[in-house]
């Protein structure tokens, strides 16, 4: 009788990492993809395996991944704002960036410059109004990219902090991950949920 086969836990990592990276690249470039839940979800999972290097790992693949897929995005964006008939890049980005939140982020983006990247970043549905102001003022890649990184680095660490806050809560890594997903998207939903309050009580 043949032996079941488990996969080991390095196995599971030869998997994981790369598939982690590549939904996260993906999720940059069209954000179809929960990619703040994908890092909290992973976070769990490193936490109850207690490898600190893990931790790091996983750090270092969903900032590299959260990065180059902003890179891509905005050289997309470049070359459709120099082409005559814009792109389809440009066209989604733009239909992703609403007048208000585009002249807010306008309006920071000349206060702060490059500090502001670090805050899209971090707020939800802030990435793309701030990398479209980047687009109009015109801002080369390599400016675009030296303020991009940390920011990529400051959103993966985020995300990772609030898996480990829902892993260390439960035993269970499975419980952690929803508990990590309930917070991801309670965080998401905040702002949005706050934007319509105000108009309620300001109309």
């Amino acid at each position: 009788m043949g032996a079941t086969l488990v996969p080991t836990e390095s196995t599971q990592q030869a998997v994981g990492y790369p598939s982690l990276f590549l939904l996260v690249l993906f999720g940059a470039l069209v954000p179809v993809v929960p990619t703040g839940a994908l890092v909290s979800s992973a976070a769990v999972v490193a936490f109850h395996r207690t490898a600190p290097f893990t931790l790091v790992l996983l750090l270092v693949t969903a900032s590299v991944a959260a990065f180059l897929g902003d890179a891509a995005l905005y050289w997309l964006g470049r070359r459709g704002m120099k082409s005559e008939n814009g792109s389809r890049w440009l066209a989604a980005i733009r239909s992703r960036a609403p007048e208000d939140r585009l002249a807010q982020a306008q309006e920071k983006l000349t206060e702060h410059g490059v500090a502001v990247l670090v805050l899209s970043r971090l707020v939800p549905a802030g990435r793309i109004p701030v990398m479209l102001a980047c687009l109009m003022a015109k801002w080369p890649m390599r400016r675009f990219a030296r303020g991009n990184l940390p920011a990529c680095v400051a959103w993966a660490a985020t995300y990772q902090l609030i898996g480990i806050l829902g892993g260390s809560l439960f035993s269970e890594p499975w419980e952690g991950v929803v508990a990590a997903i309930a917070l991801t998207v309670l965080v998401s939903a905040l702002p949005s949920l706050w934007r319509r309050i105000r108009r309620t009580t300001t109309a």
